[in-house]
């Protein structure tokens, strides 16, 4: 709003000017009109002396070429005076003026013809002259005094003009003035609101990063506690219903042996040899005792043959030599990614083999999934890209669990198939525990 103000003040301000300017340069137009009807007066005045002298020296003199200038002013004359008409003709006091002058100079030429007449009939007539000289005398006394009334009201008009013109500046430098300081003003409340929104903004991107952080921090939390729980239930599975189970078939055995040919009895021995070996799947399942004694490459090569033989699907392994032990952490990720990852191709996409390759270079490891099934689409694919979402709460799942040791999961479709690729930085205190660890 204050922007839009602003904008609104800067338009009225440049139409207020407009206007303004518009009237001055009227005004001036108005002012430069005085200045040429009084150039007008003085061209009358001019032409009627002119037309004065030339009858003055006719009268001295006699010579025709005398009488061919006074013949020759008098149209100048009549187009000074229709031209003065033409330019007074807004202004009625002036018109009224320009019929008296016309008046004037009708009965004033007469006069100059009647002495010029008289020259030519009787030359020596000093007394007609004199008669007519005076009666030119008074007309010329009535033009003069009519001229100056002309000049007068011009003069009064330039001024009440000029009056104006200045005014009319005055009032556009004022409005210009004041509009450009209430544009500046309202920019300036733009400006310290448009700050406010931005910093606002600034304060809500940092609350929503601080809470992406904490919630970040969260997950990498439970998937902690996941983890834990996991290996403290397989723990349990192993150590407290495995035992069990074990106990209870050597006691199975030891009956079996007094009735060696009880069916049932030989029968509920073979469940039982099930169920311990389903046990302990599940106990290897939810934490395999080879990650954290042998490294990530044993517990992959023993869940990749227990995961063919249960899901009826060929794995080709390739895993880099010399892998050796990698940092807990990292080898927890990568096992978890590997289980998740061969889960969804059990169950989701149809194919009947699949390839684990596993590259160790000097500042990350790099582990590859690849099935050869129906794939996934696009715009999954796209989603999953752009936001993370959409995929499965797996996927999601393994994302957040590199993301908290800066790894990367990159998901591509082939032809046919899926390519999981999951790559996890090697920092200089993992190299050196690895080191130890070798």
């Amino acid at each position: 709003m204050a922007f839009a103000s602003a904008v609104i003040l800067l338009c009225l301000s440049g139409l207020a000017t407009y206007l303004t300017i518009v009237r001055l340069m009227e005004s001036e137009k108005w002012r430069v009109h005085t200045y040429e009807v009084q150039a007008a007066l003085g061209r009358v005045d001019s032409a009627v002396v002119d037309a004065g002298r030339a009858r003055s020296a006719y009268v001295i003199t006699g010579s025709p070429d005398f009488s061919s200038a006074f013949e020759a002013s008098v149209p100048i004359i009549n187009q000074a005076l229709q031209h003065l008409r033409e330019l007074t003709a807004d202004n009625p006091e002036q018109q009224q003026l320009c019929s008296r002058l016309e008046e004037i100079m009708a009965r004033r030429i007469p006069l100059f013809r009647q002495s010029m007449e008289l020259k030519k009939s009787a030359s020596q007539d000093q007394r007609g002259q004199d008669e007519i000289s005076r009666r030119g005398l008074i007309e010329a006394s009535a033009m003069t005094a009519t001229m100056q009334q002309m000049r007068n009201e011009e003069q009064r008009l330039l001024a009440v003009r000029a009056r104006t013109s200045r005014r009319l500046f005055a009032v556009a430098v004022v409005v210009l003035m004041v509009t450009f300081i209430l544009a500046l003003l309202m920019f300036s409340v733009h400006y310290r609101l448009l700050i406010a929104e931005l910093d606002a903004r600034e304060d809500a991107e940092h609350t929503v990063r601080e809470s992406e952080k904490s919630l970040r921090t969260l997950t990498g939390r439970l998937l902690q506690l996941q983890d834990e729980e996991r290996r403290r239930f397989s723990r349990e599975l192993h150590d407290s219903l495995g035992q069990y189970l074990a106990a209870v078939k050597m006691n199975l055995d030891m009956f079996s042996d007094s009735q060696p040919d009880d069916k049932l009895l030989r029968e509920a021995i073979q469940l039982l040899d099930q169920s311990i070996a389903e046990t302990r799947t599940i106990s290897h399942l939810l934490h395999p005792p080879l990650l954290d004694e042998a490294g990530f490459s044993s517990a992959a090569k023993w869940y990749l043959e227990g995961f063919a033989q249960r899901s009826g699907i060929a794995v080709k392994m390739d895993l880099a030599e010399g892998v050796g032990r990698l940092p807990k952490s990292i080898e927890l990720a990568l096992f978890r990614v590997l289980q998740e990852s061969l889960t969804n191709i059990h169950r989701h996409s149809g194919s009947a083999r699949a390839e684990i390759t596993l590259r160790l270079f000097p500042d990350q490891v790099v582990l590859a999934i690849r099935d050869f099934g129906k794939g996934i689409s696009q715009a999954l694919l796209e989603l999953f890209r752009t936001k993370g979402t959409s995929v499965g709460v797996g996927l999601a799942g393994m994302r957040e669990r590199l993301r908290e040791l800066d790894g990367q999961l990159e998901i591509q479709s082939k032809s046919p198939g899926t390519l999981i690729s999951v790559t996890l930085p090697l920092s200089g205190s993992d190299k050196n525990a690895k080191a130890a660890a070798d």
